[in-house]
C-alpha cells in the first residue's frame, strides 16, 4: 500500500500559503511517521502542488491535514482524488473537530477527531492497510472518528487521551522532511508539549443556555476531578478547543526531540520551532503525576526541566555553532517569574515568545475561561524584555462578552505592553471553533463592520507602525533567503519578524537557504518591511546571537 498525505494547512480557499509561507507544521510528519513505523510507503505534498498536479493513480490511500479554513482546498483536492476513482480519503486535523463539515463538504470517507495516532493504527489493521476502507460493521467499533455512509454522518465516541508514555513510543518522521520545497528556509515544528493544563471553565452563558454554577471544580480538589464539568462546558478558554481535543498537557521525552532535531538538521532545515500550546507546561506534568495536569497556575513552571531540554537541545553541534536555530512560541504569562525569564534568554536570547492576553479587561478574561490576568501580561513582557526576549501579545477582537469597558481596557493595555517592551501586537477575529465552548456563538463581524471592533483593530495598527518604525528602520538583520526573482528577494528574520522584500543591488548569487544581513529601509505594510542585502553569510559564521 502506498499512502499521500495531504498537508492544506494554512491555505485557505486560495489553495496556496499567502500568509505563514515560512512555516511546516508538526502534523502531517506526525501521521507520516505512524505510516513508516508500520512499513508504509508514503509521501506528503502539499495542497498547491496536488492541485498543480494531480497525477494521483500511484497511490492507494489519501489522508488531508487541514483547518477549518482550509475547507475549501481540501474539497478541491479530495474532488482530485475521486475524479481518478481511488481508495478511501481519510482528513484530519483541527478541520475534524466538525465531523459534519470535513466529511460531506470534503467529501472524505472518514475523519479522525483529535490524537490520530492510535485511531489511524486501528484503521489500519481494520482493513486500511489493504488500501480499502474497513467495512461499516469495523468502523462502528474505532473511537475517535466520524465516517459517512452515502450522506448520512455517524460520529463515534472519541478515543481516550493517551498518556504520556503512550505517546513517547511514537516518533515523527524526518524523512518526509524532505517532500517540502521550502524546508530549507521554513520554520520547522517540532512537537514538546501536548494538550492544554487549563481546565477552567468560561463563566458567559452559552447559547443553549448552560452557565457556570461558581461549584469550584476548576480551581480545587483533585486534578483528576477538573477534567469532567457538571453542566458539560468544555474546558479551556472559550474560543480553543486544544483542551477538548487533546486533553491535558503531556511532556515528551527529551531524547524523542533531540532525535527528531538531529533528524531535521541533517536533512538541511535550519529553523526549529519547539511546538507547544504552552511551552512553560513542558515538565509540569512530571511535577503531578500520576494525576493530569489540569492546573494552568499551580505548580509554577518546571525551571529544572525546561533548563535540561534546551541545554541538551543547545549542545548539539549543529546548534551550539549557530547552524542551526531553535526558538519556541506560545507561553502563558501567569507561569512567567524571574527565574522562568532568566533560564528562557540564556538559551533563547534574540527569539520572539507569543504572549495571549486577547482582552484587556480582568473580569472579561475570566469570563471567557483564562487563566491569567492582563496585569500578568503587562509583567511577563517586561521580564522577558529583561532578559533579551522579543515578546509578541496576541489580542481577540468580537468576542462573546465584549463592551465598551472591556474595549477601553483593551487599548490601555495595548498601550502598556507597548511601554513594558512588546515588539508586536497581533490581533485576531473571534472565530468559533468546534469542541470549544463558544463554538455556537455566532463568527464575530469584521472590525470595520463594528465600531469596538474597529477600536482595537485601529489601536493595534497606530502602536505596530510605531514599533516597527522604532525597533526595524535602519537596522542590519540576519534573514533566511525565501525566494528569489531577478534582484528580488523575499526574506525571513532568522529569529522570526516581519517579512523582508529585499533588494539585492550587488547581484549576490543566492539560493532559497541562503543567510544575509539585510538593512532595513522602509517601514510601510502592516505585513512586512523593505530593506537592501548588505552581503552574504554563512550559517554559523556568527558567534554572537543573531540580531
Amino acid at each position: 500500500m502506498k499512502a499521500l498525505i495531504v498537508d492544506c494547512l494554512g491555505m485557505g480557499s486560495t489553495g496556496k500559503r499567502v500568509a505563514t509561507v515560512d512555516v511546516i507544521g508538526a502534523g502531517p510528519r506526525t501521521i507520516g511517521g505512524v505510516l513508516e513505523q508500520l512499513g508504509i510507503d508514503v509521501e506528503i505534498k502539499t495542497g498547491d502542488i496536488v492541485l498543480k498536479d494531480s497525477r494521483l493513480d500511484k497511490f492507494d490511500v489519501l489522508m488531508i491535514s487541514a483547518m477549518s479554513v482550509d475547507l475549501p482546498t481540501a474539497r478541491r483536492v479530495c474532488e482530485a482524488w475521486k475524479h481518478v476513482d481511488k481508495g478511501p480519503c481519510i482528513i484530519g486535523g483541527p478541520i475534524a473537530s466538525d465531523p459534519y463539515e470535513a466529511l460531506l463538504k470534503v467529501g472524505a470517507d472518514v475523519a479522525v477527531i483529535g490524537e490520530g495516532e492510535k485511531t489511524l493504527e486501528e484503521l489500519l489493521d481494520k482493513g486500511l492497510m489493504d488500501g480499502t476502507l474497513p467495512s461499516v460493521e469495523e468502523l462502528k467499533t474505532i473511537k475517535g472518528i466520524a465516517y459517512r455512509v452515502g450522506e448520512e454522518v455517524f460520529v463515534n465516541p472519541l478515543r481516550p487521551i493517551m498518556n504520556r508514555r503512550e505517546w513517547s513510543r511514537y516518533r515523527p518522521s524526518t524523512r518526509l522532511i524532505e517532500c517540502y520545497p521550502n524546508k530549507s528556509y521554513a520554520r520547522v515544528y517540532v512537537e514538546v508539549v501536548r494538550g492544554c493544563s487549563n481546565y477552567r471553565r468560561v463563566r458567559i452563558a452559552l447559547e443553549d443556555g448552560r452557565k457556570c454554577i461558581d461549584c469550584g471544580r476548576c480551581y480545587e480538589g483533585p486534578l483528576s476531578n477538573r477534567v469532567e464539568c457538571p453542566l458539560k462546558i468544555p474546558p479551556g478558554c472559550g474560543y480553543c478547543s486544544i483542551p477538548s481535543l487533546f486533553g491535558p498537557s503531556r511532556s515528551r521525552p527529551i531524547e524523542a526531540i533531540v532525535e527528531e532535531i538531529e533528524g531535521l538538521i541533517k536533512r538541511g532545515v535550519r529553523r526549529i520551532v519547539l511546538s507547544a500550546p504552552d511551552f512553560l507546561d513542558y515538565g509540569r506534568d512530571f511535577l503531578v503525576e500520576p494525576e493530569p495536569l489540569t492546573d494552568p497556575r499551580e505548580p509554577p513552571a518546571n525551571v529544572e526541566a525546561i533548563d535540561e531540554l534546551l541545554q541538551t537541545i543547545f549542545d548539539l553541534d549543529y546548534v551550539k555553532r549557530g547552524k542551526a536555530i531553535v526558538m519556541i512560541e506560545n507561553i502563558k504569562p501567569n507561569l512567567v517569574n524571574e527565574e522562568v525569564a532568566k533560564v528562557l534568554g540564556k538559551y533563547l536570547h534574540g527569539t520572539t515568545v507569543h504572549i495571549g492576553c486577547e482582552s484587556g479587561d480582568r473580569m472579561h478574561c475570566l469570563d471567557i475561561g483564562r487563566p491569567s490576568s492582563p496585569r500578568e501580561v503587562i509583567r511577563a513582557v517586561a521580564l522577558l524584555r529583561r532578559y533579551g526576549l522579543r515578546p509578541y501579545v496576541y489580542f481577540i477582537h468580537g468576542l462573546p462578552g465584549q463592551n465598551k469597558r472591556t474595549v477601553k481596557a483593551t487599548i490601555e493595555v495595548m498601550k502598556e505592553v507597548v511601554k513594558a517592551g512588546v515588539e508586536k501586537l497581533t490581533v485576531y477575529r473571534f472565530q468559533p471553533l468546534p469542541m470549544s465552548a463558544f463554538a455556537n456563538f455566532p463568527k464575530a463581524p469584521p472590525a470595520h463592520k463594528d465600531p469596538l471592533s474597529s477600536m482595537i483593530k485601529e489601536e493595534a495598527h497606530k502602536l505596530n507602525t510605531y514599533l516597527r518604525r522604532r525597533i526595524f528602520l535602519g537596522r542590519e538583520l540576519y534573514a533566511v533567503v525565501g525566494s528569489v526573482r531577478g534582484t528580488r528577494v523575499i526574506l525571513y528574520p532568522v529569529k522570526h519578524g516581519p517579512v523582508v522584500l529585499a533588494d539585492n543591488l550587488r547581484n549576490m548569487p543566492l539560493r532559497e537557504g541562503d543567510l544575509v544581513r539585510v538593512l532595513i529601509t522602509e517601514v510601510k505594510d502592516k505585513r512586512y518591511v523593505r530593506g537592501v542585502i548588505v552581503r552574504r553569510m554563512r550559517w554559523g559564521e556568527s558567534r554572537s546571537p543573531y540580531p
